[in-house]
């Protein structure tokens, strides 16, 4: 292949999916790194619910970023987006353990108002990254969006397995707690500089995603020219950043106003119950200290398993209004926790959550590799962009619904 030319052929798929994962991965490693050591922090700010209360700082932030990198899409470098995102997980997620390190595990509220901000930039990280890739990928193979998602979801089973190995390694130590979260952090810190440089320099020069977005500039696309220069594709685009026959963030939200409440839906009732509601609110049980972790972890895995069932075409949902009413039906989970919590033993519970996890997983997948099909590679970056803005406002009410469990609860 000469330099400088798009291939034309799809090549590398396979090594694709993989980075696409691990990016998935770095995504939401770092935040879900700061909820799997919520025990951590709930023994050392033991008034400040901080599971509930570091969820609800992250969330605006990321909410105010994917809305105005989302109405601005179409004008914004993909390349320097993702690469600011990548670059602030790494750096936040080093500060938590320089904050822990610096103040010696000890609580106290400047080191909760530290580790607030630090949630916050979280957020915004966030924000670019989860944006800037779903509405990248949103116009190649529905394999590499689907492999992204996966990621995202892999990302809170793997932190959740090492949570569990760690607490079983220090739980009888001294200091058992804030040794487990060091390690924690210290991983964290360099998974997030190995997604850095794999999108800086792995990323763009793969064939397959050479191909893509050469084809997404040929329809008129300015996001991808960075990238497309880092892969070492040349390409003579038009002049204007928006051709004329693109549809308008308006058109595109108003063509797919159902999969936007769709996915809007599904995050709110997720985000109602977990994590808040699981770490909080279930009661004692013959678990113990590990009832929570076992929960949070039962999650994570399910929703991963649920991310890979709609590579089986015969389970994949497609159909708008099936999608829709499987949402739906999906909030009958509500009154199952709450009579579970209230009646039922850690077994019923534990199914639950399982099931919580896999139809969160399953039905995000239907929707992100459904609503992209038809249009052209600018509309479809756009759509991306508008669904992680949906997805990401479904986050901030199901996280602000979760605070009623606490009603009658004395606070």
């Amino acid at each position: 292949m000469a330099e400088g030319r798009a291939p034309s052929r799809l090549e590398g798929k396979y090594i694709a999916i993989i980075v696409c994962w691990l990016l998935g991965n770095g995504c939401l490693f770092s935040w879900n790194s700061m909820l799997t050591i919520g025990d951590y922090y709930a023994y050392l700010f033991p008034k400040y619910h901080p599971a509930r209360v570091l969820t609800l700082v992250y969330q605006p932030f990321a909410l105010g970023t994917i809305a105005i990198l989302a109405y601005h899409e179409a004008k914004i470098n993909t390349r320097k987006r993702n690469l600011f995102g990548y670059s602030l997980f790494f750096i936040s997620t080093f500060l938590v353990l320089v904050l822990d390190l610096a103040t010696s595990g000890r609580g106290g509220i400047g080191t909760y108002i530290g580790i607030c901000a630090i949630s916050g930039a979280f957020g915004v990280a966030d924000a670019h990254v989860q944006g800037g890739m779903v509405g990248d990928l949103s116009f190649m193979s529905p394999e590499l969006v689907q492999s992204f998602l996966a990621g995202l979801a892999a990302s809170g089973a793997l932190t959740s397995g090492l949570r569990l190995i760690t607490k079983a390694i220090f739980d009888n130590s001294k200091d058992g707690f804030r040794k487990g979260a060091i390690l924690f952090f210290s991983i964290s810190t360099i998974f997030e500089l190995l997604c850095l440089i794999l999108y800086a320099l792995v990323f763009p020069k793969l064939p397959i995603v050479k191909y893509y977005r050469n084809k997404a500039a040929l329809e008129g696309s300015k996001t991808v020219a960075a990238d497309l220069a880092a892969g070492g594709v040349t390409i003579e685009t038009p002049n204007d950043p928006i051709p004329v026959d693109r549809l308008s963030i308006k058109e595109l939200l108003m063509q797919n106003i159902d999969y936007a409440l769709d996915i809007f839906m599904i995050y709110v009732l997720t985000l109602s119950i977990f994590p808040g509601f699981l770490s909080e609110d279930t009661g004692s049980h013959s678990l113990g200290s590990w009832y929570a972790l076992v929960l949070i972890a039962m999650y994570n895995v399910w929703d991963l398993i649920g991310r890979y069932v709609p590579l089986l075409k015969w389970v994949k949902l497609e159909s708008r209004k099936g999608i829709m009413v499987a949402i739906l039906l999906r909030y009958l989970l509500i009154p199952a926790f709450y009579f579970t919590a209230k009646y039922g033993d850690q077994g019923w519970m534990i199914i639950l959550t399982s099931f919580l996890g896999l139809t969160n997983g399953y039905l995000t997948v239907c929707v992100f590799t459904s609503a992209p099909k038809g249009y052209k590679g600018p509309e479809q970056n756009a759509l991306g962009n508008i669904l992680v803005f949906f997805l990401l406002g479904g986050i901030f009410a199901g996280v602000t619904l979760d605070w009623l469990w606490l009603i009658g609860k004395g606070w």
